[in-house]
């Protein structure tokens, strides 16, 4: 294992990951998240930066010249900045590696090879590295050299088909889910990828004391999620559709508007819970016409069943009509925005809201560690840094460079 890198803002030995040393070659939003899950878990971070920042940065809102996001995206990580394109730079990079554990990266497939980064050189200067890839469409195939976003991984991946409206019933494109998804589920691929490659490495029975490579596409991770989808086609030649904000398998189960607006989503498709909702909605005879007797009838005829439900939903506001689905034991909750999760008393309870002190905004607010190892909610150890923050712990402690050869590597525009 490495020597550990101490970490002047908190105590790296909280997490199960704690003895690790990952490096990060990644920009964007993969390979960092795929890092800051592992960081989160007690992993210490390295991130490689260009010398103008990953841009990541300049991403989303911006609060005292800096984006909110940056705290979170960067958070457990120690920041460095190397220019890949200068030879002393990638020196660095193979100097690193021989004291860390894995790295992750994720560049187009091909490119570290370009830089002399590529598996062979990073495995000679520390054979039992594990190299964690993430890109478009993995390290061979006939994509492989295609540029891709996780826009374009949820779309190869099935996904964006997915996220419409019924067939004929909108003329608006399918929708984005509002997030980065294809990046993010790929990062959680990679990063499990990475603990599993470690674990092959080290673990105790049989570990083989070497390190190896962790291939993850965008478009595989998203494919990956789309349940029964292909053994369905497979099997009945069946494509599925997109059913908007229903289950195409059970009713009723969508969002039903309120009278003032707030979206409802009621899950009451199980026999005992579809006679509780007919009751609370006045109606308990529901249960007994011929549209809506077990599921498949109701299933079929599914418009006529939620024409009924939104009637009722718009008679109430949000609030009392979640109060009373509430009460009667019906799976629903309303549409929450970041507004209600930052104020909803389980997040609070379980520590996944919590505000940091973040030395370029002030109180910032936090989304906490998942999962939780042995009930455990660390803190983050630190907040996203700025710009080249960590270039004279990192060079000077860990590779003995001093304050004159860290200037001079500045002034040459290495780091």
């Amino acid at each position: 294992m490495p020597d550990t890198l101490p970490h002047p803002q908190a105590d790296a030995s909280l997490g199960p990951l704690a003895g690790l040393r990952i490096l990060e070659l990644g920009h964007f939003v993969a390979a960092p998240f795929a890092t800051r899950l592992l960081g989160d878990l007690g992993a210490e971070i390295i991130k490689v930066e260009p010398p103008g920042g990953d841009p990541v940065r300049q991403w989303g809102a911006r609060h005292q010249g800096h984006a909110p996001w940056w705290s979170v995206h960067a958070r457990n990580k120690r920041c460095i900045t190397l220019d890949l394109k200068q030879p002393e730079a990638r020196q660095i990079v193979l100097d690193l590696v021989q004291h860390c554990d894995a790295l992750v990266e994720n560049f187009r497939p091909g490119q570290l090879e370009k830089m002399g980064l590529g598996r062979d050189a990073l495995l000679a200067a520390r054979p039992g590295l594990v190299i964690g890839r993430i890109s478009g469409y993995g390290q061979d195939g006939p994509y492989r050299d295609k540029p891709a976003f996780g826009v374009i991984g949820e779309a190869i991946g099935g996904l964006r088909y997915l996220t419409d409206q019924p067939p004929g019933t909108s003329d608006l494109p399918p929708v984005r889910v509002g997030i980065s998804l294809g990046d993010s589920v790929a990062g959680i691929y990679a990063a499990l990828g990475v603990v599993a490659a470690l674990w092959r490495r080290d673990n105790r029975q049989a570990g083989t004391g070497r390190g190896g490579e962790v291939d993850v596409a965008l478009t595989e991770s998203v494919f990956s999620l789309l349940e029964g989808a292909l053994p369905e086609y497979g099997t009945l030649g069946s494509i599925r559709q997109p059913a908007g904000g229903g289950i195409a398998t059970a009713a009723p189960t969508n969002a039903y508007r309120a009278r003032d607006g707030i979206w409802v989503l009621i899950a009451a498709n199980s026999e005992p819970l579809f006679r509780r909702l007919t009751a609370l909605m006045g109606q308990p005879g529901l249960v007994e016409d011929p549209r809506f007797v077990g599921n498949q009838q109701r299933v079929r005829n599914v418009a006529d069943l939620d024409a009924i439900i939104t009637a009722w939903t718009a008679t109430m506001d949000g609030l009392d009509l979640e109060r009373r689905l509430d009460e009667a034991g019906i799976p629903s909750t309303r549409a929450f925005t970041v507004a209600d999760c930052a104020t909803d008393p389980q997040f609070l309870a379980r520590g996944m809201v919590r505000e940091v002190q973040d030395p370029l905004h002030g109180p910032v607010l936090h989304p906490g560690v998942v999962p939780r190892v042995d009930g455990a909610v660390p803190p983050p150890r630190s907040t996203g840094p700025d710009i080249g923050a960590d270039n004279a712990a990192v060079l000077g402690e860990l590779l003995g460079k001093t304050p004159r050869e860290i200037a001079a590597l500045k002034d040459a525009g290495v780091i």
